[in-house]
Parts: C-alpha cells; sequence; structure tokens
C-alpha cells in the first residue's frame, strides 16, 4: 500500500472523504482540483481551471467536471457525484469506488458487478491541459463508457446560473467536440484517443452546491451546461485518454504525452517527498518569467510570500534551476526597478510591503547558506546594499529608519505586516510604530550586508553596517524587551504586549539582537502559550481576545485570522531558534513536532498544508488548502534537523 492511499471504508463515507481533497498543478498557473471522490465543495474545484489573463486576474472553471457512466448489459451505472439541494447527492457513484492511490498520480478504482475500472489524472507541464486516463481492468464482455462534461465557463470568484447567453453549440474535432460558452473566452477542446460517438443535448444542471461556500457564508449554489455526451466502447485492458485544453491536439500522441509526463512525476513515498511534489506546484512559469505562487486555489505572487517560501521551495528541494529562474531572472530585476522606479510590470506583487525586501535579503542569506558566503556576496551583495541603502535614506514609501537605528512603520491605515486581515478597509491587528519581527529582520540585513561587504573586501562600509547594527541592538532591547519576552509593537509610548509568535523571528534569525539568556526566554514562552501540533499560535489563549476558531462567515472569519489560529509558517522560525538555543539536545523534540505535519499528509488538502488551523484541539485546517509559506517552513524544519544531525555525525 502506498503512502496516500485511501480504501472504500474512508471514501464511501462522505462526511469523511469530503473533507479530503486534492490539487494538481501545471506549473504555469492551471491547476485541476476536487475531492477524492469526484464531489466539488468549493466554486474553486474543477477538471481544468486555469489563468486567461485576457479576461482578468482571475483563474477560470472552463471543464468542472466529467461525469462517467458505465454501461453494462443495458444497464447504467453514473460514477458522478454531485451535491443538490436538500442535502441530496446525486448519482452517488461514490459507492462504487473501492480505493483511491496518490503516490505518483491520482488513480481511482471502481467496480461495478464484475466491471474494475480504473482512473488517473494529470496536468500536462506548462500546458493547459488535463489529460484522464481509462483503464477497463476487469470486464467479462464489451463496456460502453458514457462521459458528460459539465461546463462552468466563469471565474473562480462568481458562479454561473441557466441563461439564454450561453453557446450549447458543439462542433466536431478530431476524435471529440469543442464548445466556446461565452464570447471573450477561449475554445474549450474535449477529445479523445479512440474515436467516440457524440449526443448532443443540452441541458442545464440546476442548484448544484458547494459546501464550503456554504460553510464560509457565500454563494454556494451554481448551474452548470452538460451539451451533451460521449460514448466509446471498452474492452478488458483497454485504456483511453480524455484530453480538456484550450487548443487542439492529436489523439494520436496523447499516450506518448501520457508516458512522457509520467517521467517527471516523482513517488509520494513519504512526507519529504509530498513537501516536494507540492513546493513544485507553486512555480509558475509567464513567459521568459517565472514566480512562486503564495498558494493555491485563490493566490496570486505576493513578494513577501515569494521571497519567505523561494529557498525551501528550490533550493532545500534541490532545485536549483527554479531559484534561478524565480530569483535571478525574476525576482531581482523587479526589485531594482521597483526601487528606481516605484513601479514594475510582472505579476509579482507587494513590492512596496515594508518587510518585503528584507525578506529578500533573508533568502539570499538562505542561498548563502547553502552555498558560500562568497558566492552570495558575488551574486547578491550589491543589491543588499543598495537595499540596505533604500531604507537608511528613507526612500521606502512604507518604511522610515529613525536616529536610533529602529525601522518605524505606519500600519494603522493600511496593513504594514502579515497579520492583515481588515475590516472596512482598516486593519483590524493594526500592528504599528516599532514592529518586532521588521525590526529583527532590520538588524539581520544590517549584519548580513555588512558580513557580504566584508567578504568583498569593502571593510569601511562593512564597519559602518556593524556600527549601524550594534547601535540598532541596543535600541531594539531596550524597546521591545520587557523583562521576560518581546512586545509585539511599540507605537507613541504604547508598549503592545500580546503574545504572539512574531517575537520568535528575534531569536531565531542568523544574527540576533537578543543574547542568549533572552533568545532562550522568547523560545520558552513561545513553547509554553503558542506551541501547538500545526505550527505557533498567533496569540496566547490567556489574552481576552483570543479566538481559536476560523469559522462563521467573511468578518468573522477575518476577526480570528491572527487572534489564535495557528499558521504553520511560523514553524520554520520555532525550530531554528529552539536548536539555536538547545543545540543537538532539541533534535528528539523537534523530531516528535514534525510527527504533526506527517498526520497532515492524509487529511484535507492531501500531500500538502493548508494555510492555517484552529489553535484549539483537533486543530482543524482553513484557509487556502495548498499554501507555499506552510509548505516551505516544514521543509525547512526537516533541513535544519538534517543540519543538525549532520553536525552531531561528524
Amino acid at each position: 500500500m502506498s503512502y496516500l492511499n485511501f480504501d472504500k471504508t474512508l471514501l464511501v463515507n462522505l462526511e469523511r472523504s469530503l473533507s479530503k481533497e486534492m490539487i494538481r498543478t501545471n506549473r504555469a498557473g492551471a491547476y485541476n482540483s476536487t475531492t477524492l471522490v469526484d464531489c466539488n465543495t468549493r466554486k474553486y474545484h474543477g477538471q481544468l481551471v486555469l489563468p486567461l489573463p485576457e479576461l482578468g486576474s482571475d483563474n477560470y472553471v472552463l471543464l468542472s467536471s466529467l461525469d462517467e457512466t458505465v454501461i453494462q448489459h443495458g444497464a447504467a451505472f453514473n460514477l458522478g457525484l454531485h451535491k443538490y439541494d436538500g442535502n441530496t447527492y446525486m448519482p452517488n457513484g461514490h459507492k462504487y469506488i473501492r480505493e483511491f492511490d496518490c503516490e505518483v498520480i491520482s488513480k481511482t478504482t471502481y467496480r461495478v458487478g464484475g466491471v474494475i475500472l480504473t482512473k488517473e489524472r494529470m496536468l500536462v507541464s506548462f500546458e493547459p491541459r488535463v489529460l484522464i486516463r481509462y483503464t477497463m481492468v476487469e470486464a467479462g464482455s464489451p463496456i460502453t463508457m458514457r462521459f458528460r462534461p459539465f461546463l462552468a465557463f466563469r471565474s473562480v470568484n462568481e458562479l454561473t446560473h441557466a441563461n439564454g447567453q450561453a453557446n450549447t453549440d458543439m462542433t466536431e474535432v478530431s476524435n471529440g467536440r469543442k464548445n466556446r460558452m461565452y464570447a471573450g473566452f477561449p475554445e474549450l477542446y474535449m477529445q479523445f484517443s479512440k474515436k467516440v460517438t457524440y449526443t448532443h443535448e443540452p441541458q442545464w444542471y440546476k442548484d448544484i452546491e458547494y459546501q464550503k461556500e456554504q460553510e464560509r457564508g457565500f454563494e454556494y449554489k451554481e448551474d452548470q451546461l452538460v451539451p451533451g455526451y460521449f460514448e466509446v466502447m471498452m474492452k478488458k485492458g483497454e485504456s483511453i485518454i480524455f484530453s480538456a485544453g484550450i487548443s487542439e491536439t492529436k489523439p494520436t500522441t496523447l499516450k506518448t504525452i501520457w508516458e512522457k509526463e509520467m517521467l517527471r512525476r516523482i513517488a509520494r513515498e513519504d512526507m519529504f517527498a509530498c513537501l516536494k511534489n507540492s513546493a513544485a506546484q507553486f512555480y509558475k512559469r509567464v513567459g521568459n518569467q517565472c514566480y512562486l505562487l503564495a498558494g493555491y486555489p485563490w493566490f496570486k505572487s505576493t513578494a513577501r510570500d515569494e521571497f519567505f517560501a523561494t529557498p525551501s521551495c528550490t533550493l532545500d528541494i534541490d532545485r536549483p534551476e527554479y531559484w534561478q529562474a524565480i530569483i535571478d531572472e525574476t525576482a531581482v530585476p523587479m526589485v531594482q526597478t521597483w526601487m528606481k522606479q516605484g513601479y514594475v510590470d510582472g505579476e509579482l506583487s507587494g513590492l512596496d510591503e515594508p518587510d518585503a525586501l528584507l525578506w529578500l535579503v533573508r533568502a539570499f542569506q538562505k542561498f548563502a547558506h547553502k552555498y558560500t558566503v562568497n558566492e552570495a556576496a558575488d551574486k547578491y551583495g550589491e543589491l543588499c546594499k543598495t537595499i540596505v541603502d533604500y531604507y537608511r535614506k528613507s526612500c521606502h514609501p512604507r518604511a522610515v529608519v529613525h536616529n536610533n537605528g529602529l525601522m518605524w512603520v505606519e500600519g494603522r491605515e493600511r496593513p504594514a505586516t502579515w497579520m492583515n486581515a481588515v475590516e472596512d478597509g482598516r486593519p483590524i491587528t493594526p500592528r504599528t510604530g516599532y514592529v518586532v519581527e521588521i525590526n529583527a529582520l532590520w538588524y539581520n540585513a544590517l549584519c548580513f550586508t555588512a558580513e557580504m561587504m566584508r567578504a568583498k573586501g569593502r571593510e569601511n562600509m562593512a564597519d559602518m553596517l556593524e556600527y549601524q547594527a550594534e547601535l540598532m541592538r541596543e535600541a531594539f532591547t531596550n524597546t521591545f524587551w520587557n523583562g521576560v519576552y518581546l512586545d509585539d509593537y511599540v507605537v507613541d509610548g504604547y508598549h503592545d504586549k500580546e503574545v504572539r509568535p512574531n517575537m520568535i523571528w528575534a531569536a531565531a534569525l542568523p544574527y540576533s539582537p537578543l543574547d542568549r539568556k533572552q533568545q532562550k526566554a522568547v523560545v520558552d514562552i513561545c513553547t509554553k502559550e503558542l506551541l501547538t501540533p500545526r505550527g505557533l499560535r498567533t496569540l496566547s489563549p490567556k489574552s481576552g481576545s483570543y479566538r481559536p476558531e476560523y469559522i462563521g462567515g467573511q468578518l468573522e472569519r477575518d476577526r480570528n485570522f491572527h487572534n489564535g489560529p495557528v499558521w504553520p509558517y511560523t514553524i520554520a522560525a520555532y525550530a531554528r531558534a529552539y536548536m539555536n538555543v538547545y543545540k543537538h539536545s532539541g533534535i528528539s523534540f523537534m523530531q516528535r513536532l514534525l510527527v504533526g505535519y506527517e498526520q497532515e499528509m492524509s487529511e484535507l488538502c492531501i500531500g500538502t498544508l493548508n494555510e492555517l488551523y484552529d489553535g484549539n484541539p483537533p486543530y482543524k485546517g482553513h484557509g487556502g488548502m495548498s499554501y507555499a509559506p506552510s509548505v516551505a517552513a516544514v521543509i525547512s524544519v526537516i533541513d535544519t534537523m538534517n543540519h543538525f544531525e549532520t553536525q552531531q555525525n561528524l
């Protein structure tokens, strides 16, 4: 049995199986996602979802579902599953599922009487095309397979309803048909590797419901167009491939394409293999540029998330070519242009966030750790100096360095940090003034840039930066250290003493403004009040503002967002800080902590990690189904453990 394998007992239990999702991407923005039983529970789910820049910045669902029917001796067995009004599920095709396996690609095994059918799916790399292969494993006689495509042709942020404007016509193409439901959309080509017959009988399937949207308080009912159905005869041992894409393909090449794509796949045989696969799915190539998406299904490329996650999603999984594509070839030119002009052309947003460039310096520091400081200095030393000067000279539009060396940000009217939920346009957690993790990152950036300047022989510049860092270190401890732990932010004489995870960065970064006793105190209070099996809570349960569950309507969830739920991305800093303090004696504890993430590989979105989790047991996952900083953080923890274990064995 493979690492990600689910049997009939779980799959026929909709209460359990509908909570488990899967997502696969083509590394160019397109994805395929649904639940393990092929019942869409989100408006973001679909067999083919892809970006269409000519229509807008959203992703668009073209092919929502493909219902298969096995016809044997005149009896039809529909394998589809949809939720309708009144908690009604039809046509209950999940009862025929015997197994779902996702070791290499997703594979569903059905049994209908004496018929055993498997369904496997994949996306073609860098092409908006989904392939689904059906294999008739067992059949006493030839079987007729019927396929009904459910078309949506809409943004992932909208729902469609029956209307007279939809084009229901289907135009014949090689071994299939094509359709363009609405003007402006591309044509959707649906083709098979074998000749099929097509029957045209357009029909709207009304009031399909999305459970996840209903739980979130959004509109959750949709109508979808089924223009007709395809039929093909299959015999025992035969395989056919279905293709859906926005360009026509040659049916005779589908088998070859399938076999080539299979060679790219890596088996998900353990947690690290799952995380490596998940990390690679965040890559997005757009022409000559390459980005790291913050996650799926609704995220874009954002500077803070990209700079945090890219080192672990590339260097730590032995994909340096993607580090080069994302950072060297795309991000670095954009950052240089943005600092000069104040704007860039491209898909990377959030460069004006006060801490974004500091996270880029931290990414370069991780490059230096993976290779050498001299290599980092040669490649990124001048850019880091330019970034430091950009802050020091108050050129940044949202950050100012004061005479005491600390960085000041304004976060009362617009979020200035990663805790960026808003209500009526204003931050719910208005972290402003001197913010603890931003200043920890600033101190680290000064020290690391000085280290690179010294490596390049620029001693005077290194001395100046180290002198400024030392002044800033003293101001940091005087401002944030309250004798027990670090205040979260300080503004106009007010010290916010809420226990939040942001302080952990001051103890985790390679250059810490804290002494060892202070680092241990920070680690200990985070362990005592914030640590869970999924990461650090965003607020201590001792706080009167603690709201641990990410539930309810949009406003309630926004208010809870950073006031109790766990964000796994914090575990990277916690692990590094813990090991800094406890050294090799902390290895066994961190290994036990990883068990919590091991459990998540078969929960919710299988093989990956969610954006956030409830702050109280059972730590249920929420938000984006696959989140790059969460995945990167756990990869980083594994890398940290490997580093310390290697040192221990020397």
